[in-house]
């Protein structure tokens, strides 16, 4: 009997078919390789001897595959080609099959013509991404799984990889959040990354094939799939197979003769070649030139005094951060009586809760007379444990970085998933830099990959010392880094150089992706890093290598946080704490109960705490409506962002017509509902518009998307679309606009691409049933083409203006649109008055007109409020005259952003906040100049990249150090 034999390597698995003859399995099997790829398909080879005896077929497949068929000349079969193959021959009726592996992530369509659609850049929504969420949760995939199938409510979070999932995760599970919720709600950000990321348009429907590990061996995953495709029984299949079905494609396509002592000398041959990666200098020469560094980090060691014997007043921090608690006690000559770092396991409460009864037990007599609270988690920990305040994080650190060197000018705090950066100019912070979405120069970078490799952080750590030739990798995304890690490994790299080249990209990614460096005098003299990451000696060598320079790093790195919040305490508190006593902690309970805030229409997802005291913490609310019960007595401040919405509302109020035409309230229409709504007013129709967008809304349109690179408030057209195309409108009008009104602010007055031409994408990715979709190219630059062009579009739909009345609609339209700027402008008037009078900063807070959107922009306007800032736009600011940038000026909301900046530096009491909308490369351009500018007029630079996901921990971060900074300026209290 002839054998055939597939193998499908992927990144992290290797799976093993034997077909027989007949073409029926008489062995499978699926394993972990922890990157041995090439010992691993060796050793399967030996252990398959009983169907090797005798010649057989081989052929192999698998993303991790590819260098080991190059090298050894082995028959490779693309893994798309195998999976369509066995399809075919075993499940002939599928439609549609959705394959998840460790990393890759395929569709493949069978109806119509055979279409397949894969994952390329981005590992989020795969078996990797899930075993990051469960690692964060501290559960197993097993535990995952069950806990998921009682889940009761869903929370949006990004699937696109680990670095955004934990950004959302990590503060619901502060707020209390229970892990069947997280689990759900995980499964269905994988479901929510295959839909957008993958299908691309097209409907995933009939019957459906489900493979690869994660749908096989998850049930509440396929759950999340079925329930979200709205898909029967009878229409979902995941063979017994499912694990080993690339394999088995494999199996089924070998052709190729081989001996078994011919495979095993070519598999032999290529696990013995030596390396070709390219390296780099290593970390320490040898072990004298380690022990002399260390020697000089350990003068920066904290010191320390016996809890047993103290007696004095102490002071305690707690900084709950995004994958660990960290907490410090300290006596009044900051020494450390105790200290405790430890991951959250899910419940950073529990973590808090024991460190504090084991604080008491040591010294029952203990005196703390000051507890502050930082990180993620401050609020959360301040309610339940009765800590006397808060203090952001940045103000945190800087604290503490003071005490070891005050003369300090740079602060690099690098955490779990968070970068600090603060420059300090005469004893004050002058600028501070926040990763805002990537972390692919923090701890969790090379935690992950240490994970994946099969080591734990610590012991990856420490090999990395020992590397000679370190791999270069460059400075990329983790999953970009995950090929690079794979070529190195099949290179021929050890365990050692691949470390070592991790913590290299670490420190370059934070100082060329994060910090931006130019170079050194950027950074300064006088450093002080901290953060858990720096605990990594290969880390902190590779700092002072690529930097040349020496840094302090405390030997309390780690505890920086917390350490910087019980000086805080000890600075701000006299009087004896707040805090639960012994028998108040023994009697501690917590309970957290998910609900919808129906207060107005933001519709808030809630988490309220409830804690034994009867206290309790409302968590996820954007505004004070289920906190502050005497609104009569509140302040109203001014905000730009809801008086717009409200003038958009009035506009819309008084306008009926029987006849109807929809228009989608998306991008451009944000600037020129105004317009339309008038313009068509005058011609006898009402406009239908589409409502400001939801989560449900996007979620109905995601399937249509035909890109994943489109920002999301392009996304979100496709939602607006099918909610007026639901309403069996006649006829819905989208124009496309290359070019915006002229404000004589720039060189052109261009529309960004995406805007001007996105009806096209809709026309041709949505079924519009039988609505007609009307999406001319108009110009308001000259009326006389503007108005032969608006007749010549509505004959094509039967609809016949008069040429006269489309002027006098044209005139109207334009008259109020003025008019409407003008109002906003006044607005904006009296509200910087109005901070004036009450002495309040303002925030001028900056994007395009679509960041109007209360989705797209999660309210942050209302957050600036409640931290005491008048809000205004740019698009609210005063005509300015026309100011040189150092860009081509050409675009229209460019403009605004550019002369919005040069007002703010006009005005003490002004800071400008850039909302930037991720996808958006057009930002790109912005950013720098607007930060420029900025920085030439002596202004705090804020700027918060948003997309779909829901959650302000990061953004509120960001906003009270900005507060604190200002505050700490006027020689105030931080907050």
């Amino acid at each position: 009997m002839t054998y055939k034999i597939g193998f499908d390597i992927g990144s992290t698995t290797i799976k093993a078919v034997v077909l027989d003859e007949n073409q029926q399995i008489c062995y499978k099997s699926y394993e972990r390789h922890k990157a041995q790829v090439r010992q691993k398909a060796l050793e399967k080879i030996k252990e398959l001897e009983r169907y090797t005896k005798k010649p057989f077929q081989f052929a192999i497949s698998g993303s991790g595959a590819l260098g080991l068929c190059d090298d050894g000349k082995l028959p490779f079969v693309q893994e798309v080609f195998a999976s369509a193959t066995a399809i075919r021959k075993y499940y002939p009726d599928t439609d549609c099959a959705i394959e998840l592996g460790g990393e890759d992530a395929k569709i493949l369509f069978f109806k119509g013509s055979i279409e397949q659609r894969m994952n390329s850049t981005c590992a989020g929504g795969t078996g990797a991404f899930i075993d990051q969420m469960a690692s964060l949760l501290d559960v197993d995939l097993e535990t995952m799984n069950e806990v998921s199938l009682k889940h009761d409510k869903i929370y949006p979070i990004a699937s696109r990889c680990g670095v955004f999932a934990k950004t959302d995760v990590q503060p619901l599970i502060n707020q209390g959040v229970s892990k069947s919720n997280l689990s759900a709600s995980i499964f269905q950000a994988v479901v929510d990354q295959t839909i957008t990321s993958l299908a691309q348009g097209r409907n995933i429907e009939g019957n459906v094939l489900f493979l690869g590990g994660p749908l096989y061996f998850l049930s509440g995953l396929r759950n999340r799939f079925q329930e979200t495709l709205k898909l029967a029984d009878n229409q979902i299949t995941c063979p017994d197979t499912a694990i080993n079905f690339v394999a088995l494609g494999a199996a089924l396509c070998a052709d190729k003769m081989f001996t078994r002592n011919e495979l095993v000398s070519i598999l032999e041959d290529l696990l013995n070649a030596p390396s070709s990666t390219e390296s780099t200098r290593p970390l320490f020469e040898d072990k004298a030139d380690y022990e002399t560094f260390k020697a000089r980090h350990h003068q920066s060691d904290a010191k320390y005094a016996d809890l047993n014997l103290y007696t004095g007043k102490a002071y305690l921090g707690v900084d709950s951060g995004s994958t660990t608690t960290k907490l410090v006690l300290l006596n009044e000559d900051h020494e450390i009586l105790y200290e405790s770092y430890t991951s959250n396991k899910g419940d950073p409460l529990a973590v808090v809760r024991a460190d504090l009864m084991k604080i008491y037990e040591t010294n029952p007599n203990i005196r703390i007379y000051g507890s502050y609270a930082t990180g993620y988690g401050e609020e959360l920990m301040r309610h339940a444990f009765h800590l006397d305040g808060g203090i952001v994080e940045t103000i945190a650190h800087y604290t503490a970085a003071c005490l070891f060197n005050p003369e300090v000018d740079y602060i690099l705090d690098i955490g779990g998933q968070d970068i600090k950066c603060f420059k300090i100019r005469d004893g004050r912070i002058d600028d501070i830099v926040l990763n805002e979405a990537c972390s692919s120069g923090c701890g969790s970078f090379i935690e992950t990959f240490a994970k994946s490799l099969g080591y734990d952080v610590e012991t990856f750590a420490q090999l990395g010392l020992k590397s000679k030739n370190p791999v270069e990798l460059g400075t990329r995304c983790t999953v970009f880094m995950n090929s690079g890690v794979k070529q190195a490994q099949k290179n021929g790299a050890t365990i050692e150089d691949i470390s070592a080249g991790l913590c290299k990209s670490v420190v370059k990614n934070a100082l060329y992706k994060v910090i931006r460096a130019k170079n050194k005098k950027d950074i300064g003299e006088h450093i002080v890093v901290q953060g858990g990451t720096f605990q990594n000696d290969a880390v902190l060598r590779s700092f002072e290598q690529e930097l040349g320079l020496e840094v302090i790093r405390p030997s309390i790195a780690h505890l920086m946080g917390a350490f910087g919040a019980a000086l805080y305490a000890q600075k701000l508190h006299r009087t004896r704490s707040s805090i639960l006593n012994y028998e108040e902690l023994k009697n501690f309970t917590h309970k957290s109960v998910s609900t919808t805030c129906q207060g107005c229409t933001n519709h808030c997802a809630l988490t309220i705490n409830t804690f034994s005291d009867g206290s309790r913490l409302v968590a996820g609310n954007k505004c004070e409506k289920m906190i502050i019960h005497d609104q009569k007595e509140k302040l109203e401040i001014p905000d730009l962002f809801k008086e717009k919405a409200s003038m958009m509302q009035k506009v819309q109020k008084n306008i009926s017509h029987d006849k109807k035409i929809g228009m989608p309230l998306v991008l451009n229409n944000y600037d020129l509902l105004p317009f339309w709504t008038n313009f068509f007013d005058v011609l006898g129709y009402e406009v239908v518009w589409s409502t400001p967008s939801t989560l449900d809304m996007y979620h109905d349109g995601q399937h249509t998307i035909p890109s994943d690179t489109a920002c999301f408030p392009a996304k979100l057209v496709h939602g607006h679309i099918k909610q007026l195309v639901d309403q069996e409108l006649p006829l819905i009008f989208y124009p496309c606009m290359t070019y915006n009104l002229d404000e004589n602010q720039s060189d052109n007055h261009y529309n960004c691409p995406l805007v001007a031409y996105y009806p096209e994408v809709i026309a041709a990715n949505m079924d519009l049933n039988n609505t007609k979709f009307l999406y001319p190219f108009i110009s308001f630059d000259n009326e006389k083409n503007f108005v032969e062009k608006m007749i010549k579009s509505f004959e094509t739909v039967d609809i016949h203006f008069n040429k006269n009345d489309v002027k006098i609609a044209f005139r109207t339209a334009m008259n109020k649109y003025r008019d409407f700027h003008e109002e906003l402008v006044q607005k904006h008037i009296d509200a910087v008055k109005f901070a004036r009078e009450h002495n309040l900063q303002i925030a001028v807070l900056c994007g395009r007109p679509y960041h109007l959107d209360p989705l797209v922009n999660h309210q942050i306007n209302q957050l600036l409020t409640t931290l005491g800032f008048v809000v205004v736009s740019e698009e609210s600011v005063p005509r300015q005259p026309a100011h040189k940038v150092n860009v081509l000026n050409q675009w229209t909301y460019h403009a605004r952003l550019y002369q919005a900046a040069h007002y703010v530096c006009e005005n003490p009491d002004m800071n400008l906040i850039q909302l930037v909308s991720f996808g958006c490369g057009i930002d790109a351009i912005t950013t720098d100049e607007v930060k420029t500018i900025l920085k030439e007029g002596h202004k705090f630079y804020t700027q918060i990249k948003i997309d779909e996901i829901d959650n302000q921990g990061a953004v509120k971060i960001r906003l009270r150090s900005l507060q604190s900074a200002l505050a700490q300026n006027k020689g105030g209290q931080h907050g």
